[in-house]
């Protein structure tokens, strides 16, 4: 078999309940290209190599992992790529679905990772930690609604699809787990250009419990900070308000 790591955040799913309801909720869009990050040992990659028709890829880090993936499923051979996805190349030419039981520990940066491949990716399922799935998901006014919200919000719709108990898993983790979906706007937030976003929104929650004019004064001419929208706090604008904000900035 396989040892489990912890440094690599590692707990297996093994629900098979919800392997096939991740499976179908990935397959109701069509795709002919996806990645499955961190395959471990296998639990949706079974059911992903069922899927007729597509071109399957697979990152995962772990040497042994890839070992006994290639051992249990020879037709893996040629489709696992050994690194992890905060490293690799885009994976394929043209766009491309993620699916994933993501490593708690790297979900964050992973999400970054999508958010540089937007262009290419036409959807994302994806297994999180329960709370920050929440804080992905989160509209404005909620106390989680935060930078991911804003930043992932602006790019993609968002459907918090399923929870998943902690006896789901091998070993069982220390939080509870949640399937969020993720599929490109159908009509595009307007923006300056990303980096002004991207500095905006972190400036603005870095300071939450400040007012926007008291948190990102140093973006904006003094003269617009008398608007009201600028007395809010960051968790008080929608991601269109911080994207009409952009177009404002220095």
């Amino acid at each position: 078999m396989y040892t489990l790591k912890k440094s690599l955040g590692q707990h297996f799913l093994r629900d098979e309940n919800i392997c096939r309801n991740i499976v179908a909720a990935l397959r109701e869009h069509s795709f002919s290209q996806l990645l499955e990050v961190g395959p471990g040992g296998g639990a949706l990659t079974k059911y992903l190599l069922e899927i007729p028709g597509i071109d399957l890829k697979a990152v995962e880090l772990d040497v042994e992992k890839v070992a006994f993936l290639l051992d249990t499923y020879p037709s893996l051979r040629g489709k696992i790529i050994t690194g992890s996805i905060l490293d690799i190349p885009r994976p394929f030419q043209g766009a491309f679905t993620v699916v994933g039981n993501f490593p708690y520990n790297i979900s964050s940066q992973i999400l970054f990772r999508i958010l540089e491949w937007k262009q290419e990716v036409e959807c994302m399922v994806g297994m999180f930690q329960k709370e920050v799935a929440q804080r992905i998901v989160a509209p404005e006014g909620s106390k989680v609604y935060g930078v991911l919200s804003v930043l992932v919000q602006a790019f993609f719709e968002v459907e918090y699809l399923m929870e998943v108990g902690e006896q789901c898993f091998t070993p069982p983790p220390k939080v509870k787990s949640a399937v969020i979906r993720l599929r490109p706007r159908s009509v595009p937030v307007a923006i300056k250009h990303e980096r002004a976003l991207f500095i905006l929104v972190k400036a603005a929650f870095n300071q939450r419990r400040k007012t926007l004019r008291n948190a990102v004064r140093g973006l904006f001419d003094p003269s617009l900070l008398g608007d009201a929208l600028f007395s809010k706090r960051a968790e008080q604008l929608s991601v269109a308000d911080f994207a009409a904000l952009t177009f404002k900035m220095n």
